[in-house]
């Protein structure tokens, strides 16, 4: 059972991330029904994968809500480590190229690019290990300045990271850079209420930050090309109108997610009580 709902979750996840990346991206490069089933594929494995290591107990809307968040974080992860240093496409296509690059410049060379992802893969390794030493069951967690420092792990990383890639062609925008790192040390705090583990804390922080921005960029500014595709033509038009009927799953999983949240967290005030 436990296995079986950790694939549903995952597969709600994947949905989520290839429904806003769909809408994005749809009228520039057109829709495939096997570019939207990716992320929902790779979250169901990594879901599968995920619940035989954490052992979370799926039954618990506490642990519902964190393992959301982390296979979120995980799949935006490997996607992005994938894309960014495995990958090899035309780049001519964005505004802002997708592969690695050098102050715009693709980086072609394949060892160069595969020792960066091995130097990032051993950032978030070292990272994860900190997590774990600082890890505790005493109550930790729930100081509001660690939650803040250890939850916005993700966010940094994130905000550096676009810094590099978008920065040399967009300009620096410091209200852009410092907006993950806020708005995972927020979800960071919600978090801390229903697991004690700094791991966990940071990387479903990291998930539902993603999930935040990339609604509020998608949704809320549907006309605004995304960088990538800034100055780019639409290729494919009719695009606009049938990306349209994706928007109600889309509506619904993020109803989900708050009522998952709102359960959650009364569920664990009430164990306190």
């Amino acid at each position: 059972m436990n296995l079986f709902i950790a694939v549903v979750v995952a597969a709600i996840a994947g949905t989520h991330i290839a429904t806003w990346g769909m809408y994005k991206d749809a009228p520039h490069e057109g829709y495939s029904h096997r570019k939207y089933a990716r992320a929902i594929v790779l979250a169901m494995v990594l879901g599968f994968v995920s619940a035989l290591f954490l052992r979370l107990n799926l039954l618990r809307m506490d642990n519902l809500v964190v393992f959301f968040g982390c296979i979120y974080a995980a799949e935006r992860g490997l996607e992005e480590l994938y894309k960014t240093f495995v990958r090899e496409e035309d780049q001519s296509k964005y505004f802002i190229p997708m592969q690695f690059h050098i102050l715009g410049r693709v980086v072609q060379n394949r060892l160069a690019r595969w020792s960066m992802a091995a130097a990032w893969l051993l950032l978030a390794l070292i990272v994860g290990v900190a997590l774990l030493r600082l890890d505790s069951s005493g109550g930790f967690a729930s100081q509001l300045a660690v939650v803040v420092l250890v939850g916005g792990v993700g966010g940094w990383m994130s905000a550096f990271g676009g810094a590099w890639k978008d920065g040399p062609l967009e300009g620096f925008d410091t209200l852009k850079f410092f907006r993950s790192p806020l708005v995972a040390s927020c979800q960071a705090f919600l978090l801390a209420h229903l697991t004690p583990h700094f791991v966990l804390i940071a990387f479903a922080a990291a998930g539902y930050t993603v999930a935040m921005i990339e609604t509020y960029k998608t949704f809320f500014f549907p006309g605004r090309p995304r960088g990538k595709f800034a100055g780019k033509p639409i290729l494919y038009p009719d695009m606009l109108v049938r990306r349209q009927r994706f928007i109600p799953v889309y509506v619904a999983i993020w109803v989900l997610i708050i009522a998952g949240f709102v359960l959650a967290l009364l569920g664990t005030h009430r164990g306190r009580l």
